[in-house]
């Protein structure tokens, strides 16, 4: 009677025709996209010779590449390294988390490069490629990754394609309206990436709503390795965070400011996140949990304002204040958020990213409407801003607004779409297991045979048990 319940979760999961068929077919589209519309920038195309005699440049070490690949790097780490081992604390799902971490990833950033491509970078029917293109893609596929958080473990990897299928979509269209219509300045994405895939992914999981979860509550949980192989995540993604808050910023002061007041914002975050994660316990022991996530909520509340002559001592400020909030919102809000608004975040995202996120606009916003001249120059506050064009005329207190409305609209955004995806995620037809079987890698991977007897394999009649 077991066995023949276990094979009817396993036909709902099954997996050998459905994945294959989705994974292929997009990548088919994607080849025939790339085909049809990407090409090279000209700083990375056969013609850079001569791109570089009409520009009157004398060395290949004024390629963009030169100053953009070392970020490109660090970000790329985050993404695939940082992300995936950050998701696996779950005591039996760190294949789910790095696997799939590394799935949505890779389809995620060819989406991005067409996406973002037609509405940045479109030329000429063309959409021309650099390594800037590569940071940017990244940059979108972490706000995935931050949405895969909420949803961690209690989703078919159909599902997740899926859901980076519409986020991608929804992440340019955001992107583009900040940037680009309402001209803000973001460039380590506190409103782009941070609040808009926070918001998405909660309204995503909230719509995705389980009442059953409590059942296997106990696998929710970690184990002492499992945390430590999240901890690698944290501290990659801790290190390299300048990089990720500057990638982008412009050559010489713009990118050197962003990636020291994240740096500052970083460090101050580690020391209010272990300070008030021994006081909120009751025996003063430090939880794994907070220092794991909550001391990264620094670097994500300086992305608005890390170009911004923000300072040290005032990103010591913003890093101080968010490893406090993010800290007590795993103490107090993740537990009233899941039983009294139903939703289930099982990495805290809210903590880490959605309300820093939020912070970090805000702040982006008052230090914005707070520039003057006498702070940045003549030419450094029309450089640090963009007052050029059709923005010339634009006041500090002006931008400040905009800034403001850039969260507004991120949040809007993130909600209607995250509903709309939401539904299309309910339905039937993904292969998503049951609610018992969540946080489970044997649902969809093969597992070793464990050495300390059966913890991964207690869902799977056919896997013979350890003697």
């Amino acid at each position: 009677m077991e066995r023949t319940r276990h094979q009817g979760m396993a036909k709902n999961t099954y997996m050998r025709w459905r994945l294959p068929l989705v994974c292929l077919l997009w990548e088919v589209a994607m080849i025939v996209l790339f085909g049809v519309f990407v090409r090279f920038s000209p700083e990375a195309d056969a013609h850079w010779e001569e791109e570089k005699r009409e520009m009157n440049l004398t060395s290949d070490i004024e390629n963009d590449f030169y100053f953009r690949y070392p970020s490109f790097q660090d970000v790329h780490v985050m993404i695939f390294v940082g992300f995936g081992f950050l998701m696996t604390f779950l005591k039996r799902y760190g294949f789910g988390a790095v696997g799939f971490n590394f799935l949505l990833a890779a389809f995620g950033i060819q989406w991005a490069l067409l996406m973002q491509g037609w509405f940045h970078s479109f030329k000429g029917g063309k959409i021309l490629i650099g390594v800037e293109n590569l940071i940017n893609a990244d940059f979108c596929v972490g706000s995935v990754c931050i949405a895969f958080g909420a949803i961690l473990g209690k989703t078919s990897p159909i599902q997740l394609l899926v859901m980076t299928l519409f986020q991608v979509t929804l992440f340019a269209v955001n992107e583009y309206i900040l940037l680009n219509l309402l001209h803000v300045k973001d460039a380590g994405g506190s409103m782009t990436i941070h609040t808009f895939g926070a918001y998405f992914g909660l309204t995503v999981t909230r719509i995705l709503y389980r009442p059953n979860l409590e059942q296997c509550k106990d696998k929710q949980g970690s184990v002492y390795h499992s945390d430590l192989f999240a901890m690698i995540g944290t501290l990659y993604l801790w290190m390299y965070w300048p990089s990720f808050n500057s990638a982008i910023s412009d050559h010489g002061d713009a990118q050197h400011r962003a990636a020291i007041n994240t740096y500052c914002s970083l460090a101050a975050c580690v020391l209010t996140t272990m300070a008030f994660s021994s006081m909120l316990q009751k025996k003063g022991k430090l939880d794994m949990v907070h220092i794991q996530n909550a001391t990264l909520a620094g670097g994500v509340a300086v992305g608005t304002s890390a170009e911004m002559m923000l300072t040290p001592y005032g990103s010591l400020i913003v890093g101080f204040i968010c490893g406090i909030v993010s800290t007590v919102g795993y103490v107090y809000l993740t537990p009233f958020l899941e039983s009294r608004l139903h939703i289930q975040d099982t990495c805290g995202i809210h903590n880490l990213h959605a309300m820093p996120g939020l912070i970090g606009g805000i702040v982006g916003a008052i230090t914005a409407a707070a520039a003057t001249e006498d702070v940045y120059g003549k030419e450094g506050f029309i450089k640090a801003f963009d007052f050029t064009g059709a923005y010339q005329t634009r006041t500090p207190s002006v931008q400040g607004g905009f800034q403001a409305a850039g969260i507004v609209v991120s949040l809007l955004i993130a909600f209607a779409g995250g509903a709309l995806v939401g539904a299309i995620l309910k339905l039937p037809v993904w292969g998503d297991a049951a609610a018992e079987n969540c946080f489970e890698d044997d649902i969809y991977w093969e597992v070793p045979e464990d050495e300390e007897g059966d913890a991964y394999h207690m869902h799977n009649p056919d896997k013979p048990a350890s003697p």
